[in-house]
């Protein structure tokens, strides 16, 4: 999930400290970093997710139907990440259709995709530790590589970097910073909300 910091005004930080509780809510929740996490929880964690990242990328599929050049320079085509999930999915012996998606509202314009991004994007950032934590688990190591927690590999800084930027330029030209934090809050609302049935049992673990 996001860790960033910039100066007075500064977007990145405005996000990172709106945020942080929501942050700090589904971090807790999900708990990937448990070392009792098998492969059912896990797969459990994985479903909640791949129906999540169908309706954020929906809402950003329409917006970048709309608004194709702002799209280009998110790089919103490499950004996508439901069909890795549902890779990931299969290759746990999982069915990857989801029961059902989360109700996320709609992505008007490029404040609200920003705002959703910075959740999306965000979670990129500790995917290789999850990976390693993972290849750890007696119950999952030397399983699958999963691709999800990391999907841009040696690019995760660069893909991250360039998201800061963009999310920079828009707001000191025609965005309003105030939408895109409230549209990052309203994706961790409903990302925790929808993932509460998947979180670790009260009582498991240390």
């Amino acid at each position: 999930m996001p860790r960033d910091a910039g100066g007075a005004g500064d977007v990145l930080r405005d996000l990172r400290t709106a945020t942080a509780e929501e942050h700090d809510r589904v971090e807790s929740m999900l708990d990937l970093m448990d070392p009792h996490l098998d492969r059912d929880r896990l797969v459990g964690v994985l479903r909640r997710l791949h129906a999540f990242w169908l309706a954020a990328e929906a809402g950003l599929d329409a917006w970048a139907r709309r608004r194709p050049e702002d799209a280009a320079a998110l790089d919103w085509d490499r950004r996508r990440r439901a069909a890795l999930y549902a890779a990931d999915l299969r290759a746990l012996g999982a069915d990857p259709e989801p029961a059902g998606r989360p109700d996320l509202p709609g992505v008007h314009d490029t404040d609200e995709a920003l705002g959703r991004l910075y959740v999306m994007e965000g979670s990129t950032l500790g995917g290789t530790v999850i990976d390693r934590h993972l290849a750890t688990l007696p119950g999952l190591a030397g399983g699958p590589r999963l691709r999800c927690f990391s999907p841009y590999g040696t690019d995760t800084g660069a893909m991250w970097h360039a998201f800061r930027r963009v999310t920079r330029e828009h707001v000191a030209g025609p965005g309003d910073a105030g939408r895109v934090v409230a549209a990052a809050r309203t994706t961790f609302t409903v990302l925790a909300d929808w993932c509460r049935p998947a979180a670790r049992p009260q009582g498991v673990g240390p």
